[in-house]
């Protein structure tokens, strides 16, 4: 019995290197057991010329309205995955995605809205450089230039306006402290009726594009500096007046350096001839016979950045925000008390923002963000509004995390 047992085991033996080899062989139809890498290895050091960063903003929110305490709750208030890089000596690519934004394709670029930048750009020389795809719309101010995740609370314009387009961009960078940009976009994400509404008197614009023109400039020895714009919008032709309608909005953002405290400041304007932001829209539609987009808005921003670095782990910073709605009625200037103001609301968002890391470009914040809004008598009048002011206070981090 034991002479058997030995036989067994020594042809065991024999057959064992085959089964071994037999399980290193390339894979058969089927097999899921084995796969090759996504990149091959002959590429991967291209990795090295490309970055991977989770953009993220986490905050335990306690919330208020007209001085009444609402609730708490946590909150992941950005996620924006991010890849970027060079994939040749002369074109890069970069591509961000917003997962804390519902994924709906637009009827007019055909990618999500959630994306918001997915395009690839060319250095046609030193100084010249071309980019195509889904981009950041160069719109100007230093509250739009800053990443998502650092702004805590943003201005009405910037808030209601599409901010990634899809389109083309040439940027020259005449010095070293100048550079000019020029962009033709898309106007818009989706189409004419779902933004604007069954207009009456207006037919959709065949040439539905935004022009943007960009000024960043440089002044005594980096201590000031500017981020200057101006953006036409061709959106349609009013019927009636037999006239193109469109949108011009001008930002102007200038920021002063001295020493450890900065100062910024954004003034903007946007005069609609259809009310693109729809922020009086919404109001007057929510309590009123109309049911599309207004005519002749204009909106006012004023936005104020304070920070002042004390020491390289604490930073403290406050935001002051006043945005102006006007409404140029037709229909109503006549009216007994008529006044074309709608609305002002006004913003202000103590910080304290704490470093921990010196390698790791990761803070702790503790803010309020204070809003209050102020409708005019005629509005009120005319309208069911009524002042209000909405508060929260925050607890939580904020870090563009680098993971390759």
């Amino acid at each position: 019995m034991k002479a058997i047992c030995r036989k067994i085991w020594i042809i065991a033996l024999l057959f064992l290197p085959a089964a071994i080899m037999a399980q290193v062989k390339e894979p058969q139809m089927g097999d899921t057991t084995y796969y090759k890498t996504l990149i091959p290895e002959e590429k991967q050091g291209l990795l090295k010329n490309m970055s991977m960063i989770a953009n993220q903003r986490f905050a335990f929110r306690n919330e208020f309205q007209d001085g009444d305490y609402m609730g708490s709750r946590f909150n992941i208030e950005q996620f924006r995955l991010e890849f970027k890089g060079k994939v040749h000596d002369r074109v890069y690519f970069r591509f961000r995605d917003r997962y804390t934004r519902a994924q709906e394709p637009q009827s007019i670029d055909g990618i999500s809205r959630s994306t918001d930048l997915a395009f690839i750009r060319v250095d046609v020389t030193q100084k010249l450089s071309i980019s195509a795809g889904k981009m950041c719309a160069d719109w100007g101010a230093y509250e739009f230039d800053y990443n998502p995740i650092d702004i805590y609370e943003y201005s009405d314009i910037i808030e209601y306006a599409d901010n990634f387009l899809t389109g083309v961009g040439v940027s020259y960078q005449a010095t070293p402290q100048h550079q000019f940009t020029f962009q033709a976009l898309d106007s818009r994400t989706n189409s004419f009726n779902d933004l604007y509404g069954t207009q009456p008197d207006y037919e959709e614009s065949k040439l539905p594009l935004a022009f943007v023109f960009n000024w960043r400039g440089s002044l005594f020895n980096g201590k000031f500096n500017t981020i200057w714009s101006y953006a036409y919008h061709n959106e349609a032709r009013n019927t009636a007046l037999d006239q193109p309608a469109g949108m011009n909005y001008i930002a102007l953002g200038n920021q002063l350096k001295l020493g450890k405290f900065t100062v910024e400041y954004d003034f903007k304007w946007s005069q609609e001839d259809l009310d693109r932001s729809y922020i009086i829209s919404e109001q007057v539609n929510a309590s009123s016979e109309y049911t599309y987009a207004l005519e002749n808005t204009v909106y006012i921003g004023h936005w104020l950045h304070l920070y002042y670095r004390v020491s390289p782990k604490i930073n403290l910073a406050f935001v002051g925000m006043m945005d102006i709605a006007n409404w140029k009625d037709e229909d109503a200037k006549n009216l007994p008390g008529y006044d074309e103001h709608f609305r002002t609301a006004y913003g202000f968002i103590p910080t304290v923002e704490y470093y921990p890391f010196k390698d790791l470009n990761l803070r702790f914040y503790a803010n309020w963000v204070g809003r209050s809004y102020k409708y005019s008598d005629f509005a009120k009048e005319r309208i069911d509004v009524v002042d209000m002011t909405k508060g929260r206070f925050a607890l939580g981090f904020v870090s563009p995390l680098g993971i390759f």
